[in-house]
């Protein structure tokens, strides 16, 4: 039996958290060979440096791409793209893989998908067919369109990557591997004992035994320009709350300049005394903190996407998930101090909300691994026309049913 050889492109720590249980399956599948690309800023320390959690969690990272270009706006994002296809192009000629894996629908994600687009390797794309708006939804779509493999995390996902014309029989419903290791969390629940003499960072160190909140607000590509203003909206709404809170610095996008400057200055000026400041913690660690919180508060996925299965209430602020599927744990509010403020009260009142498998049931990182050992390799596409038919009839299951 031939081992198939399965590149996966790492750029950035919510990358690495969106398919770390994919990467054990794939490690331990005999079918399979695994090989990493760490890339962008993931391999950067003021990104929290998440290759070396990577390693820590027994994987091999057979290459590292270094191409982060200063300044973190927008001709900063596209030439940083630039130089990651250059680079990913001679990665991929040394490591000659059978397909390439590229996740989701970060800016940087497009470079993995073009190179392998036009050196003839297969590609496959995993968490194709959402909706999130600015430009990381025209970059998840020329994704599902580079790629010859689909794994979506919804039959909703699904339908919209066929009615972009991906032939049905390469689209399939896996869920999230993000979800397995929310899974685990509600499995083992275990609150994290001393994140702060754990994971360092800056700020008091809290009492979190009466309850805290998780904040991690990223820059809106299509809004950069006030990034720092609606950072400090929020720094502002924290304070009021008054409540011990852990906040987790931004990825590196357009507009992460004008986020950093507010958390620097807020903290030089107003030294709270409840905001700890983090640059990264591990994935698991990470969920394991926010499964025990009050709240979380931001714009990151997480919130929508973790955050429903494992029932912790999110507020989530401004445009950067718009359009996003969510569930009922989720209250959307504008950049204004006083709209967060009223919604993380309206969450505590409320409590923990009901699980919901709506990007996944724990299982979809062995999918994915049995997909990439079996399915039929191929770089030819054609457009399909044809009706898109509800997942039943194809004799699958969503990872909503299943679960």
């Amino acid at each position: 039996m031939t081992t198939r050889k399965v590149c996966v492109a790492i750029t950035a720590r919510a990358s690495y958290s969106r398919v770390r249980s994919a990467l054990c399956a794939i490690q331990n599948d005999r079918r399979l060979e695994l090989q990493i690309v760490a890339a962008a800023s993931s391999v950067l320390d003021r990104y929290g440096n998440a290759v070396k959690f990577i390693q820590q969690d027994g994987f091999p990272v057979h290459a590292r791409i270094f191409n982060i270009v200063e300044g973190e706006n927008l001709v900063t994002s596209a030439k940083s793209t630039g130089l990651g296809l250059v680079e990913m192009a001679t990665v991929l000629a040394n490591l000659e893989p059978d397909m390439v894996v590229t996740i989701a629908d970060r800016y940087e994600t497009i470079a993995t998908s073009i190179a392998a687009a036009y050196m003839n390797i297969p590609l496959v794309h995993l968490q194709g067919g959402e909706i999130t708006g600015s430009i990381d939804e025209k970059v998840r779509h020329a994704n599902t369109k580079l790629a010859d493999i689909h794994f979506v995390c919804s039959t909703r996902a699904r339908d919209r990557v066929i009615r972009m014309g991906e032939c049905p029989e390469r689209v399939f419903v896996t869920g999230c591997p993000s979800i397995d290791l929310a899974d685990e969390i509600l499995k083992d629940p275990t609150p994290e004992a001393d994140p702060f003499r754990r994971f360092g960072g800056v700020g008091p160190e809290l009492d979190l035994s009466s309850g805290y909140l998780i904040v991690l607000q990223h820059p809106v590509t299509t809004e950069y320009e006030s990034a720092r203003g609606q950072a400090w909206e929020t720094l502002r709404a924290i304070a009021e709350l008054d409540m011990p809170t852990l906040w987790f610095w931004p990825n590196v996008d357009a507009g992460s300049d004008g986020t950093s400057n507010a958390l620097r200055s807020f903290r030089e000026l107003h030294n709270p005394r409840n905001i700890h400041f983090f640059k990264h913690v591990d994935s698991l660690q990470f969920l394991r903190l926010a499964y025990h919180s009050r709240a979380i508060v931001g714009n990151s996925s997480v919130a929508i996407r973790e955050c429903s299965y494992l029932g912790v209430p999110a507020v989530n602020i401004g445009t950067r998930q718009q359009g996003r599927d969510r569930g009922s744990n989720v209250i959307d509010v504008e950049h204004h101090q006083s709209e967060i403020v009223r919604a993380v009260r309206s969450h505590i009142r409320h409590g923990r909300f009901a699980s919901d498998p709506l990007y996944g049931d724990g299982q979809s990182g062995r999918r994915i691994a049995d997909l990439l050992a079996t399915v039929p390799l191929s770089i030819d596409k054609t457009l399909y026309e044809g009706e898109v038919l509800p997942e039943a009839a194809r004799g699958r299951t969503s990872a909503r049913q299943a679960a």
